[in-house]
């Protein structure tokens, strides 16, 4: 029987196109026994490999073609250790594992360079419990029988011979057709001959069936952004690398059979089983080496009294114990200790740490040890959500720590448990549906405007496929089924969607062992730090220490702004109804998950009184839920339209005003209606959120009829047959969509922290928040704009009142140096560290006392121009004029002084150094030149806003906002999507022409509002019409269709140009009590008439129409009734002008 020993999943990375499921089901077919994984360099499909081998009962293989340097893995030399040789090394036992992710993991680690390279070195060190074969024409034995050097190639199989064992060590053959493989092949068989070292027959396989040569060419062109049919550098010259049967393999290899039987000899050699659910958790060494469990009750004891006082009510002393118990006897008592160490150094350190996050918030436990912050039994938080006899995975807490601090508390792990048993973790990028249909387009030489249109048709659902994308877009399946080329781009796409196309870094997730990390699992690096080779939730599987530390922009926002403030954070009332005013009004800019516009109206329609109405918000504000979003509003405003099934769900669900809202929700149901543990009713939810119909179907009669000695069922409990069938068919609909309510609870917590300052401590908390946001311009102008709304003013940037930070001092906002550009934090630091000394004079005094190692004219240059120096007796102008020459003294002065110490103003009169410090009598810079700089350097505008006469119109004719726009892009429920029409109006801040392919002129046009960019594209036919108003500087409006691609920030295609709105007609035209349509016009007797009433009859509505006619001063309403959209007042204003036209609503 053969077995293939040699293959290439998708794992390889883009040099793969071997799914699992199908790879192993094909093996099945093919009656093998067994298989083996045999990735480029990596094991990172390893254990996916293993299980789904398992599941569909072949016998897996694990074992990993690395990469060998010339010399040793530390040479890297470009020119001496560029070239590197394959080699094959096969697991054969638990020994053969432990020391090939030691060869892999000090590959990427020490001999990494453009691979991960292993020396001979390695594997004489870990060549035990190994079986190794020479690998295909890239091995360093075909090598040398390639360049006709047959003594090296059979000194090298003796080598190998010798290190693994001659009964461990195969010579390998392959056939693919290759001339090479023929040379190759025969001097195999001649050092077989001689040596008598053992020949073996694989296939390199990398991709499942023969047809499957054109996705493997696709993801070798997607690799190396290349079009099919263009030289890659890497083409396989046959279609020959896939899984061939055994009988294909004895034709292969017709005077070598044996070599085709060794597989099996080696298959049966190899016999590695991963070990799962074992808790491998490190050591915790606790004071005085005492017992672990007891300590760990002691500190929950402790911890309770802090929390409740001495007189702790007994429903919460019950509490604790069950969870003690329940965490003692599934052994993650050190588990705890662990998290509640690194958690209480952070508080101790003054870094700011979530209140919690995800289902841990459920354990009063973690409460009283200080690893969460929100009490669990007052919003009625489920311990069993988190940890339970039945949960077969690991507990998972996640921590959120300040973002700029966060690398502390890693450092602190690192250090107790030591740097080698500390790992952050891999994550793999995959082709999405979108991304796939565009790499694979681009791979086929279409042209992007006709991929473009067809990935757009794809809805932009969470995780949707394309198979499921052709069931719920029309437009794409019509597509599909009657153009031939998309056709190929789609079915092609659908073979490498969800593919890995890159390995990258989790963000947060960090493993802690308790021997060193490359014992367990191997390692790879990116950007040099080491990284697990296995994800997430592998590492989990196989009982290793997984944790998240997560970094939370928010919780720097909350910490800078409450310290600011003198605000104790913890001690704020959760019942302040000024905070919930807020929420109801929709103000919530700035504020944590609230900041959406969707989430904005939602609120307004909801009025939250308290936390618990936040909760809610949080977890019903996603695509899946949305529908219960109207019920949800409907019954807070209106309790007589709360109906409950059964009086036994008034409990649990009075909170949401009848909805099911929570998966917290659907346990409580189970058990308080059926009897259920919550052990086994988490397991039934699981079932439910995954979707499995055959355990949702046995569970359905368990829980309206129950199990005898386990649950009663609804009947038993007082709930009819149909009542029962109702509400478990709404658990299941739900069940897909719940949100977990610890998680929801504490991020509400941390909503209402924020907007508690916002409301009593304005100025610090936008201060910190903009301070956290400086290097994205476009929130930086939002916020700015926001502050300017609550009342707040923005003082300028001055070199004698500026911090590093945004900074607040009653109602005013004081502009940070660091939103300054071009300049560093240590000429920051040195300007805020030497007005100590007192204020600086004039730009001759600042450059003489900050004459130092960091001192750059450009530096300099930002600050003139930005007005940082304005007030201190000089224009602009007049500093940017002298500030060379004062430089330049300044340089002379530390060439010529001994120790560079003294300033040269500081000698002696003004031209003692052949400079003056008179100023040139020169004219200062217009005003719009002016805030053209303070724009340049700082990204916004101080001495005045070249829109503000403009915002007025802006606001009564409804256009859009850049941050409306940005918002489309990531909002699901935003007002403009893609395709939607547009009317926005900016400041043209840049031009970019470029020439097509038929040498006509097209634009790329950066428009600015009061909230941030919007790039425009002006196609060719548009910029002919409309090039008049495309100059720098330029207030324009422009018209046009949105664009919205993922990963890219949405574009406006642009249709029309014209002038920005004036408020004139605006503010006279519109009676205050009417709202509508209004129009100006000549006369009745105008042809516009007639042509605006037909126009209007093609979006019949509610909105009245009135005309006012300018001969006759007077108002008429129309007959006609009409619908608001950007592209009806297009049409209206295109007949009518862009001025004779206002929608009020």
């Amino acid at each position: 029987m053969f077995t293939h020993l040699h293959l290439h999943t998708q794992y390889s990375l883009l040099d793969g196109a071997c799914r699992l499921q199908n790879l192993v089901s094909r093996a099945k077919e093919l009656n093998m026994t067994s298989l083996a994984i045999t990735d480029h360099g990596n094991m990172f499909g390893a254990v996916d490999f293993y299980r789904e081998c398992k599941k569909q009962g072949i016998k897996p293989i694990i074992g990993c073609e690395i990469y060998v340097a010339p010399r040793s893995r530390f040479d890297k030399d470009k020119i001496l250790d560029k070239e590197y040789s394959h080699l094959v090394l096969l697991c054969k036992n638990e020994t053969g594992y432990k020391n090939l992710i030691k060869i892999v993991s000090r590959a990427y680690t020490e001999g990494f360079y453009f691979k991960p390279r292993a020396d001979k070195t390695l594997l004489e060190k870990y060549s035990e419990g190994l079986v190794c074969l020479s690998a295909c024409l890239s091995g360093e034995i075909p090598k040398d029988l390639l360049r006709k050097d047959y003594e090296s190639a059979k000194n090298t199989a003796l080598w190998y011979s010798d290190i693994f064992g001659k009964e461990n060590f195969f010579l390998e053959l392959q056939n693919h057709g290759l001339n090479e493989q023929f040379t190759v092949n025969e001097g195999l068989k001649r050092i077989s001959r001689e040596t008598g070292i053992q020949l073996v027959a694989t296939n390199d396989v990398h991709y499942v069936l023969q047809e499957d040569s054109k996705i493997q060419q696709v993801l070798i062109c997607i690799a190396t952004n290349n079009v099919i049919g263009e030289d890659t550098g890497i083409e396989f010259h046959s279609n020959e690398f896939y899984l061939k049967s055994a009988e294909e393999m004895l034709r292969a290899f017709p005077d070598v059979p044996e070599a085709v039987e060794n597989t099996k000899k080696i298959a049966d050699m190899c016999n590695f089983d991963f070990e799962f659910g074992k808790t491998k958790l490190p050591f915790f060494e606790t004071p005085g080496n005492c017992d672990h469990f007891e300590y760990f009750k002691d500190c929950c004891l402790r911890g309770m009294n802090k929390r409740y006082g001495n007189s702790v009510p007994e429903p919460y002393k019950k509490r604790l114990g069950y969870e003690l118990k329940t965490i003692e006897k599934m052994g993650y008592t050190d588990y705890f200790l662990i998290v509640a160490d690194f958690v209480n150094f952070a508080k101790e350190k003054g870094i700011p740490v979530g209140p919690g996050r995800g289902s841990g918030a459920g354990s009063i436990a973690a409460y009283c040890m200080g690893i969460t912050d929100l009490d669990p039994m007052k919003y009625n938080l489920i311990f069993e959500r988190f940890l339970n006899p039945e949960r077969v995975s690991m507990p998972d807490f996640d921590i959120d720590f300040c973002y700029e601090r966060r690398n502390e508390v890693i450092d602190y792990v690192t250090e107790k448990y030591g740097k080698d048993h500390v790992s952050q973790i891999v994550t793999f990028g995959t082709l999405a549906a979108r991304a796939a249909v565009r790499d694979v387009g681009r791979a086929m030489g279409m042209p992007y405007a006709s991929v473009d249109a067809v990935a757009k048709l794809i809805p932009r659902d969470l995780h949707i496929t394309l198979e499921q994308a052709l069931k719920k877009s029309p437009e794409l399946k019509e597509l599909f089924e009657n153009n031939e080329k998309v056709a190929e781009l789609i079915e092609t796409a659908i073979k490498v969607e969800g593919m890995p196309r890159n390995a990258s870094t989790h963000a947060a997730g960090v493993v802690i062992t308790r021997e060193p990390v490359e014992s367990y699992v191997p390692l790879a690096t990116n950007d040099g730090a080491p990284v697990t080779q296995y994800i997430m939730t592998t590492l989990e599987e196989l009982g290793l220490l997984k944790m998240d530390f997560l970094g939370l922009r928010t919780l720097t926002v909350i910490d800078d702004s409450s310290k600011a403030a003198g605000i104790d954070i913890d001690s704020i009332d959760i019942e302040d109804k000024k905070v919930y005013e807020l929420f109801a009004k929709g103000k919530t800019d700035g504020i944590f998950q609230f900041e959406s516009p969707g989430m904005k109206r939602m609120l307004i329609d909801l009025k939250p009184k308290r936390l618990e109405d936040l909760i809610a918000a949080t977890s019903l504000y996603r695509p899946g839920p949305a529908d219960q979003i109207n019920a949800f509003v409907e019954n807070s405003n209106d309790p007589t339209k709360i109906k409950y099934k059964t009086p036994l769900l008034k409990p649990i669900l009075e909170n949401t005003y009848g909805c099911i809202v929570y998966q917290e929700q659907v346990m409580q149901i189970f058990r308080e209606l059926a009897g259920y543990s919550y052990g086994r009713a988490d397991v039934v939810r699981r079932a439910m959120s995954k979707k499995k119909q055959d355990v949702m179907d046995e569970e359905r009669k368990n829980f309206i009829y129950g199990i005898e000695g386990e649950c009663d069922g609804a009947l038993k409990r007082g709930v009819d047959e149909k009542t029962a069938n109702e509400i478990y068919d709404q658990m299941q609909e739900f069940a897909k969509y719940a949100f977990n309510k610890s998680h929801a609870a504490c991020y509400a917590l941390v909503a209402y922290r924020t907007a508690y300052l916002k409301v009593h401590a304005p100025a610090q908390f936008m201060a910190a928040l903009l301070t956290s946001v400086l290097g994205d311009s476009n929130k930086v102008a939002k916020y700015i704009a926001e502050s300017k709304k609550m009342g707040l003013k923005l003082a300028v940037p001055n070199i004698n009142r500026s911090e590093k930070c945004f900074t607040a001092n009653g109602n005013v906002i004081s502009y940070g140096l660091l939103g300054i550009k071009n300049l560093g934090h240590d000429f920051i630091d040195e300007i805020i560290d030497e007005r100590k000394n007192g204020e600086y004079k004039d730009i001759f005094d600042f450059c003489s006392r900050l004459c130092s190692k960091h001192f750059n004219k450009r530096a300099v240059e930002s600050l003139i121009k930005c007005g940082a120096f304005d007030g201190l007796g000089a224009s602009r102008r007049q500093m940017l004029f002298v500030l060379p020459s004062v430089v330049s003294s300044l340089e002379d002065v530390k060439r010529n002084t001994m120790y560079g110490q003294i300033g040269f103003f500081d000698v002696g009169s003004d031209d003692e150094f052949g400079i003056s410090k008179e100023l040139p009598n020169v004219q200062e810079f217009s005003k719009s030149e002016l805030l053209e700089m303070e724009k340049e350097m700082t990204g916004l505008y101080f001495s005045g806003h070249p829109m503000e006469k403009y915002a007025q119109g802006i606001s009564k004719l409804g256009y859009a906002s850049s941050y409306e726009i940005l918002e489309s892009d990531n909002e699901k429920f935003s007002k403009y999507k893609d395709k939607s029409y547009v009317t926005f109006c900016g400041i043209i801040d840049k031009i970019t022409l470029k020439q097509t392919k038929k040498g006509d002129t097209m634009a790329f046009v950066m428009l600015a509002d009061f909230t941030g960019e919007i790039e425009t594209i002006v196609f060719p036919n548009t910029m002919v019409k409309y090039a008049s108003y495309l100059t720098n500087g330029n207030v324009v409006s422009v018209f046009g269709t949105l664009s919205v691609e993922e990963e890219k920030a949405p574009k406006i295609i642009a249709e029309k140009f014209f002038e920005a709105p004036s408020s004139s007609f605006v503010k006279k035209s519109a009676p205050k009590k009417r709202k509508g349509l209004f129009v100006k016009i000549k006369s009745k007797n105008s042809t516009k008439t007639s042509e605006i009433l037909s126009a209007l009859s093609k979006y019949n509505g509610n909105c009245d129409c009135y005309f006012y006619y300018i001969d006759e001063k007077k108002y008429y309403r129309q007959n006609i009734k009409c619908t608001f959209s950007n592209k009806m007042l297009f049409e209206i204003k295109s007949i009518a002008g862009d001025d004779c036209v206002v929608f009020v609503e």
